[in-house]
């Protein structure tokens, strides 16, 4: 069975074009547009890893990561912030509060498919 992907993010071009691109690599794709949508889709699929923005309404960022954190369920899940936010501060918090790995925005389509293939252990 092949891993599943959540990607949450509040901008409808980058949630498109990460659901094909994750897809057209084999991994199936769960989409949320807020973070309280991330939390529930995460309680309901419980993904393998999660592409998570830090700016979405709702719920940001870093409060997803720190729930996700909290809960033993989802423990597990690797964490990629994928986020315009690129200052070290940014990535010192989301870093601390439980992220597995940071990226910045805009990003290279093939550097992010290394990276989650890295992060789930897949050869890229």
């Amino acid at each position: 069975m092949s891993p599943t992907i959540l990607v949450a993010d509040d901008e409808p071009n980058i949630v498109i074009s990460l659901e094909y691109l994750l897809k057209r690599e084999g991994y199936t794709v769960v989409t949320a547009r807020d973070g309280q949508q991330a939390l529930d889709a995460m309680a309901r699929e419980l993904p393998d890893l999660v592409l998570l923005d830090v700016m979405m309404p709702k719920k940001t960022g870093f409060e997803v990561c720190q729930e996700i954190r909290s809960n033993e369920v989802m423990q597990a899940v690797k964490i990629l912030m994928l986020t315009a936010k690129g200052r070290d501060t940014d990535v010192a918090k989301g870093m601390a509060l439980g992220a597995d790995a940071y990226m910045t925005k805009p990003f290279a389509t093939r550097e992010l498919v290394q990276k989650v293939a890295e992060m789930l252990g897949r050869p890229a």
